[in-house]
């Protein structure tokens, strides 16, 4: 929306400065953050009085997490709101992707508030069946795929760009779509596994994001692209503003939600912000890349499934318990102990993802 005060010739030179989106990306972190920290504890104040005896907690979980009973849920409507207000107020709103991510952001929150309404009403850890969730899900992603394929330049369409190798694409025809559901599907539900402890899938969605971001910088500018030898995206450089709402507004929640946690994020927050990932991967055709810089989620996703299809097919499990941050939990490291070793992963794993734009 500032965007456009540099076209109304009001005279004043400094006007000028939000043309370019480093000022403005810059400008929706600090009005992110500025959110978060403001509305943080109200927002808490008026989820912990209607929401009563706040997140149930799973029988069968760790014993330590008997403890936080009473702690709301539902904290991501305070990330949601940060960066929704710092896209709106920063953003060029005229740009496909940035309403893209902003589409399948909304609508997967919609959806996860749905989920943590009806657990905390019902006071069971069920919520919405997950048939359902996942049928939303896709048709979301669907609707993205379609989007983000209309605005590709023609030599991209359908194209699956792979890191490391020059110039290198796969054409995709019209698996794209199944391919690009995968991805915006698996990101959201992968991040929601891994929103198990106080602060655990924050920092590295907020990692992630940043290394999205300055992906989405880079393949939106031809200059870069050429030294960088990557595939040019136009218009992906404005997603940096949405990624930095994301860690303005993660950082305020993170105030929080440090151990011991004040809210949780819910299913408002993780469904949000995993479907964001996902979406952004897709945009800028990154999404082998999302696999590597979000690769916790991706560890957390696999050892449910290797869980799940192990003890159906022997009865026994290779996890003490999943996701993988409760198999920790039950081997007796500490909590912080998980958490802070997860995001030095989560850190390495972004650097490893940016080495890609230059190895090739």
């Amino acid at each position: 929306m500032l965007y456009w005060l540099a076209d109304l010739g009001l005279g004043w030179d400094m006007l000028n400065l939000f043309r370019y989106i480093t000022v403005r990306a810059g400008g929706a972190f600090l009005t992110s953050l500025l959110f978060g920290f403001i509305f943080g504890r109200p927002l808490i104040n008026v989820l912990r009085k209607r929401q009563g005896r706040g997140q149930p907690i799973r029988e069968d979980g760790p014993d330590g997490h008997f403890e936080k009973a009473g702690t709301p849920t539902m904290g991501g409507l305070l990330i949601v709101g940060a960066l929704l207000t710092s896209t709106l107020l920063w953003a060029r709103l005229d740009n496909p992707f940035v309403l893209l991510v902003l589409f399948v952001t909304m609508s997967y929150g919609a959806i996860g508030f749905w989920d943590d309404y009806a657990k905390v009403s019902k006071q069971s850890s069920k919520g919405v069946p997950g048939r359902i969730r996942i049928l939303l899900g896709v048709l979301i992603a669907a609707i993205a795929a379609y989007w983000a394929s209309i605005y590709h330049p023609d030599g991209l369409q359908y194209q699956l760009a792979l890191p490391i190798f020059k110039d290198t694409l796969v054409n995709l025809g019209w698996f794209f779509f199944p391919f690009a559901i995968v991805v915006i599907v698996g990101a959201a539900n992968s991040v929601n596994l891994t929103d198990g402890l106080d602060g655990l899938a924050i920092m590295p969605v907020m990692i992630a994001s940043a290394a999205l971001g300055v992906i989405a910088y880079a393949v939106g500018r031809v200059d870069f692209t050429e030294y960088l030898e990557v595939h040019y995206v136009p218009g992906t450089g404005e997603i940096l503003i949405f990624v930095m709402g994301v860690i303005g507004g993660g950082l305020g929640f993170l105030w929080y939600n440090a151990p011991p946690a004040a809210v949780f994020m819910g299913d408002t927050g993780s469904l949000a912000l995993g479907g964001a990932l996902g979406a952004i991967a897709v945009a800028t055709k990154h999404e082998i890349v999302l696999a590597v810089v979000g690769g916790i989620f991706v560890v957390e996703a696999l050892s449910v499934i290797i869980q799940v299809i192990y003890f159906r097919s022997t009865g026994k499990r290779v996890f003490l318990m999943a996701p993988i941050h409760h198999h920790y939990e039950k081997k007796g490291w500490a909590e912080p102990t998980i958490v802070i070793r997860f995001w030095i992963v989560a850190l390495i794993l972004a650097v490893v993802g940016l080495a890609t734009l230059k190895v090739r």
